[in-house]
């Protein structure tokens, strides 16, 4: 056990996802070697990030622009959306190159353990982008691609989605085999995630 700042410290990297008391440490004593200006890039950049990085107002993805360059990007799909749990997820999906359509971030997944419920998510701005088309000329939005995680949390979820959007007559779809049961999206390789994006199913209809 150490003192002070240093301790302090380990303290705090601890606190991030995946990094348990000895990761932390390593991570703090490796920054004590670090040249002085190594270590302000790293202050700057963490400020920069807290300071300018919001959430899309309209997908509500990580952005440093009030659009992301999904929804800003003219040349994809406005006829495809595809519901993801977590930001990361979108990268993982894209480095399949499989998909040209629109995202939305729910922030999460629906876990009555965790006190996580429909309204603590982003549901309610998805059904309104649904019904709102951001531009008129645009085509109204066909299918809507469902690709929380395939656990418990996510499939609950998806079912959810597929219960409020089904009456509308849009598509709703589901990321096919491929994905093993109980992973994170986030860590699936490119491979597995383009044959689910090719073979996914749907939940209505």
């Amino acid at each position: 056990m150490f003192t002070g700042p240093i301790q302090d410290l380990i303290e705090e990297f601890s606190k991030l996802p995946g990094i348990g008391p000895k990761s932390a440490q390593r991570v703090a004593f490796h920054l004590l070697k670090l040249p002085a200006e190594d270590a302000r890039r790293l202050s700057d950049a963490i400020q920069v990030v807290k300071d300018k990085v919001r959430l899309c107002e309209r997908c509500f993805n990580v952005s440093d622009q009030d659009l992301c360059g999904y929804c800003s990007d003219a040349r994809r799909d406005q006829s495809v959306i595809c519901v993801v749990q977590e930001p990361p997820d979108i990268v993982a999906l894209e480095r399949t190159r499989e998909y040209r359509g629109l995202y939305h971030v729910l922030q999460g997944a629906i876990s009555p353990i965790e006190g996580v419920t429909p309204e603590h998510l982003r549901i309610r701005e998805l059904l309104f982008r649904l019904q709102t088309p951001l531009d008129p000329e645009a085509p109204p939005v066909s299918e809507v691609i469902v690709a929380t995680n395939p656990n418990t949390e996510g499939e609950a979820t998806a079912m959810y989605l597929a219960r409020l959007i089904g009456p509308s007559g849009i598509r709703v779809s589901r990321l096919a085999s491929g994905l093993p049961v109980g992973g994170d999206l986030e860590y699936a390789d490119e491979v597995t995630l383009g044959r689910a994006l090719e073979g996914r199913r749907s939940l209505t209809g």
